[in-house]
């Protein structure tokens, strides 16, 4: 005999106690939420770290420690100094050019003639200025500088000419960014000329009365060359404070440097420069006459005969 539907649906259905089991992934406990003051020292430690990654491999923020830069980079006594943005990688693409503010590790002559600062004999403020020099809150530990380039491997520089400009290959340099901290002192002091070497820079402060640079450090001659190996990035924005919060000028001097003919070294003064001209004007009427007596002779001795 055929049973009925309702009997076979009836035994599919779960018994009691299979309806009552949790069947596995369909029920999961809710993960319980840490609160805001846990999470909080985990997030900080995530931000340093990735801030202290882009700083050494990207770009890292440095404070101005004096004003050799002014004013362009901001870095008086007693003020605020600007802190700048310095691009790490584009140096791998490329050499640094005329006109640039470089940051650079000083060569081993620049580090004889400055006297490196001593550090705190407490272990906490050095921890502290440690991993604040990390960050750009503090100038570094190491000996670092930054300087505008105004000349590359094998131009020759030389200060100065007539109207008291660098001159590089023969021509005075563009230089609108130059700082005077008085109006009687708008002058550079001369240096002679000085070729620069391979894979080398000669740099130069903006506020050119109050920067040793290139022109005084080492030997005063090759030793104040900054290696390209040592250029750390180039300057691409104040950062800090919020009123100087702007680009840095890379105004390149040799692009509209004009040929001079009064350089110091490169030519001779205006006077020495007019004695070939006399000794020839004077020389020549000797000969003129002599040429004369010379032909008049001639043709006596030939009417003779």
């Amino acid at each position: 005999m055929v049973e009925p539907l309702s009997q076979h649906a009836s035994q599919d259905e779960p018994e009691p106690d299979e309806q009552a089991r949790p069947r596995s992934g369909r029920r999961r406990k809710a993960k319980k939420q840490r609160s805001f003051w846990v999470e909080l020292p985990i997030l900080i430690v995530i931000a340093l770290v990735l801030a202290f990654v882009f700083q050494q491999f990207f770009a890292k923020v440095y404070t101005i420690p004096s004003g050799s830069m002014e004013s362009t980079l901001h870095g008086c006594t007693g003020c605020y100094g600007d802190k700048i943005l310095v691009d790490k990688i584009v140096y791998d693409f490329t050499e640094p050019t005329p006109g640039e503010v470089v940051v650079f590790k000083g060569p081993q002559p620049w580090l004889k003639n400055d006297m490196l600062p001593e550090p705190s004999s407490n272990a906490f403020v050095r921890f502290l200025h440690t991993v604040g020099s990390a960050f750009g809150l503090a100038p570094p530990d190491e000996r670092d500088f930054v300087k505008r380039v105004i000349a590359t491997a094998g131009q020759t520089v030389q200060c100065c000419d007539a109207k008291n400009r660098v001159v590089v290959d023969g021509k005075a340099l563009d230089e609108p960014y130059l700082h005077w901290e008085s109006p009687s002192k708008q002058y550079q002091q001369d240096f002679p000329p000085r070729t620069v070497p391979p894979n080398s820079l000669f740099v130069l402060g903006d506020n050119r009365n109050n920067s040793c640079d290139s022109r005084c450090q080492g030997d005063k001659m090759l030793g104040g060359m900054v290696p390209v190996d040592n250029v750390i990035g180039k300057a691409r924005i104040i950062v800090l404070p919020p009123g100087r919060w702007g680009g840095v000028s890379d105004h390149d001097p040799q692009a509209n440097a004009q040929p001079t003919a009064v350089a110091a070294g490169l030519s001779a003064p205006s006077w020495q420069q007019g004695i070939p001209i006399g000794f020839g004007a004077l020389a020549a009427w000797p000969v003129l006459a002599g040429g004369r007596k010379l032909v008049s002779g001639v043709r006596k001795a030939g009417k003779k005969r």
